[in-house]
Formats: C-alpha cells, sequence, structure tokens
C-alpha cells in the first residue's frame, strides 16, 4: 500500500496506536520501580553514612554513563537469558535501572533542600531518624522534586522507544513493519512523532498540574 502524507492521520496514527498500550505500561512500571528504588538509594545516600553514599555514589556513576541501549542489550542477552524473562520484562527493567539512578539524585537534591534543622527539631522532641524522614523530610522532599521528576517522566516515555531492539511490539516496532511494508519511512516517523509528542505533552501537562498542587507555600 503506497502511503502519503495525508494518510498520516487516516491511517498511519491509528495503526500505530496498536502499541500505545505497551509503549505506555513499560513507561508506567519503569517509572514506578524507578521511583521506589531511587527514593530508598536516595535516602541511603543522604544518611546512611560514608561507606553507603560512596557506594551510592559509585553506583550512580556507572549506570549514568551506560548508554540505556548498552543496558537494554546487556539485560536481555545476559541476565534475561539466565533467569528466562520476557522480552516485555527484560526491556521494562533496563529503562526502570536508568531510571531509578536518575531519580536518586532528583530526590537526593530534594532531600537535602529540605532544611537540616528540621530533622534537628524532630529529633530533639524525641522522634527517632525513621519517623523524622517520613513524617517530616519525605513530604516536602517529594513536592520539591516534583518539577524534576516530571522531566524524568518525559524522558522514559521517549526511552521506551529502544524496547523495539530486542523485539517488544510497541509504536517503533509497528513502525519498523509498517516501513518495511510501504518504504514510506518519512509518513511513518512523522506518526510516530506526533504519537509521542502528545504522550509527553499530556504527561508533562498532568504532573505539571499536579506539582502547582502540591506547592510548597513561599514563608519566605
Amino acid at each position: 500500500m503506497q502511503l502519503t502524507f495525508d494518510r498520516i492521520f487516516t491511517y498511519l496514527v491509528p495503526y500505530l496506536l496498536g502499541g500505545i498500550s505497551v509503549t505506555l505500561s513499560v513507561s508506567f512500571f519503569a517509572l514506578m520501580i524507578g521511583a521506589v528504588v531511587g527514593l530508598l538509594l536516595a535516602f541511603l545516600r543522604v544518611y546512611g553514612g560514608r561507606v553507603v553514599q560512596i557506594l551510592m555514589t559509585a553506583f550512580s556513576a556507572v549506570f549514568r554513563a551506560l548508554p540505556h541501549t548498552v543496558l537494554l542489550l546487556l539485560i536481555y542477552f545476559v541476565i534475561a537469558g539466565s533467569i528466562n524473562i520476557s522480552k516485555y520484562w527484560a526491556g521494562t527493567l533496563s529503562l526502570s535501572i536508568i531510571s531509578c539512578v536518575y531519580q536518586m539524585e532528583i530526590f537526593r537534591a530534594a532531600i537535602e533542600s529540605v532544611d537540616y534543622g528540621q530533622m534537628m527539631a524532630a529529633r530533639a522532641i524525641g522522634m527517632s531518624q525513621v519517623k523524622a524522614i517520613f513524617y517530616i523530610i519525605m513530604p516536602q522532599a517529594l513536592r520539591r522534586a516534583l518539577p524534576s521528576w516530571t522531566n524524568e517522566a518525559a524522558g522514559v516515555i521517549k526511552a521506551s522507544s529502544l524496547v523495539y531492539i530486542i523485539g517488544v511490539v510497541e509504536i517503533m516496532r509497528l513502525a519498523q513493519y509498517e516501513i518495511a511494508r510501504s518504504r514510506q519511512p518519512f509518513a511513518v516517523y512523522i506518526a510516530v512523532a506526533l504519537i509521542y509528542f502528545v504522550c509527553v505533552w499530556l504527561t508533562s501537562f498532568v504532573l505539571r498540574k499536579v506539582e502547582k498542587r502540591l506547592a510548597i507555600p513561599d514563608i519566605s
């Protein structure tokens, strides 16, 4: 079938949307796993002592230096083959690892932006460090992290396109099928770009609304 530019909205976009559920689910799970692990690592880096801080810094440096594609292929061909996980979860796991490293830095900066005097005051009235972190530091840090976390969410959605390399059938994999069939790469990639633009824009729009709603009032 010959594709023309005017068929982008009538044929290509609906066809490529067949992979949107996989793209969004990979992005969602990668973000959530990355958020949970990244938040834990951030607190370990800030409050874990000298040795733990060095280990967390090294962990961050190593995985931030790895290209997404290299980590994806390592996990798929080395780890996934050993423990027998699917292509979908191999792709999701690789994105989660990279995301958790960036989220660790986001949450670390947010935690350190909270005045340490609040921790000292909490300890002075008898709260344990764990309770002070959970009830005082974390609520503020999470809200302060939202602007940067919004950018990370957009980045993960875009990076999810890489899982097509290992055969996960999402938007980019469907795009490759269509290009091989129609020989119309320009129109196909325009349609792909439109879909990712809408996904990223909607995600950023919603998260910025949440950010404004949860913003800490300026008390300076």
